[in-house]
């Protein structure tokens, strides 16, 4: 089953320019390990060391937000899109 992943602007070097990147996954941190493994150093931009999505970024499946579904656990079914999107700060 696969993915489909919305990369933002900022991380689109590491994936060639590529808005949106398909890739086989079951949860959401499984789809962060394969983005990792197709693009080498686009995992430490989005999680921490114990593997959690890092503060500053938010992470959205079908628009709703992981962190009150499973987080990382939150299963992804085939067709689905996952949105990365780094917070904005202002003021």
């Amino acid at each position: 089953m696969s993915v489909k992943v919305r990369i933002p602007t900022p991380l689109r070097k590491l994936t060639h320019e590529q808005e949106l990147v398909e890739v086989p996954a079951g949860t959401v941190g499984s789809a962060i390990a394969e983005l990792q493994r197709q693009f080498p150093g686009i995992q430490e931009r989005l999680v921490d060391e114990a593997g959690n999505v890092r503060r500053f970024v938010n992470v959205y499946v079908n628009e709703e937000d992981i962190r009150f579904l499973q987080n990382n656990d939150t299963p992804v079914k085939d067709g689905d899109e996952v949105s990365i999107i780094p917070a904005i700060a202002g003021g």
